[in-house]
């Protein structure tokens, strides 16, 4: 689950990558854009977030030409416990701008909510994030860190999350590479006595109008039991629809 990426559990992240979304642009500066997605395995951050099952999951976001934006986006979940919820709704607000030629900074906040939790503990989670991406050659690069800080959620103690997203269009081809490497560090909580855990994919995107259809290739350096953490090295399926 999202939570044990941060820190707070070790039993138990989307499709890998999205699409170019469609776009309706106002007069008034502000584009809408919106994605649903069905993917064979949530897995956030390397670990499932539903039970290694199918999962639904769609959203909007709303960015005017300042730069700032706000998003919406969600998903069924499954924690594997009865009275913890069965969604995850993330509420986003940040502000992105290009300071030099093809290179962005994009900054802000995620509040990530779980509805339904009837367990009596605070499973959401507020996580500032920063972003710098550009174009290396032919390869589209994303450099990122989430920082969460102390937090009921996280048994009072905060997260880190640094990773790099890349992908790469094959000349001629439909087809486009994707990788991504993250770092996640959570205060002892998590796969091993030093809180460590690095996630990776790696994996191929191709697109048809409005749809992409993703396969990728997820794993992690989980200490222990990774099949019964749900952090174990998996094939995931993606259809993405842009609207």
């Amino acid at each position: 689950m999202r939570k044990s990426i941060l820190g707070l559990s070790a039993i138990a992240l989307a499709a890998m990558s999205a699409p170019a979304f469609a776009q309706d642009e106002s007069s008034d500066g502000i584009t809408i854009t919106g994605s649903a997605t069905v993917t064979s395995d949530y897995r956030f951050r390397g670990v499932t977030q539903n039970q290694e099952n199918f999962a639904i999951q769609g959203g909007f976001t709303v960015s005017h030409e300042s730069g700032f934006y706000v998003s919406t986006w969600g998903s069924n979940i499954d924690f594997g416990h009865v009275g913890e919820g069965s969604a995850e709704i993330d509420l986003i607000a940040g502000y992105s701008t290009e300071v030099a030629s093809g290179v962005t900074v994009d900054g802000g906040v995620t509040y990530y909510w779980y509805p339904g939790n009837d367990k009596g503990t605070d499973f959401d989670i507020v996580e500032p994030y920063i972003s710098v991406s550009g174009a290396l050659g032919p390869v589209n690069s994303k450099l990122g860190l989430a920082y969460a800080p102390d937090q009921d959620s996280l048994g009072g103690n905060s997260a880190v999350y640094v990773y790099n997203d890349n992908n790469m269009a094959i000349p001629n081809t439909p087809f486009t590479v994707k990788t991504h490497l993250g770092y996640a560090k959570s205060d002892g909580f998590l796969g091993g006595p030093d809180g460590d855990l690095v996630d990776w994919m790696v994996g191929v995107d191709t697109s048809w109008k409005a749809l992409t259809f993703g396969v990728a290739y997820v794993n992690t350096d989980w200490e222990g039991t990774k099949n019964a953490a749900g952090a174990d090295g998996t094939v995931v399926f993606s259809l993405t629809a842009a609207f």
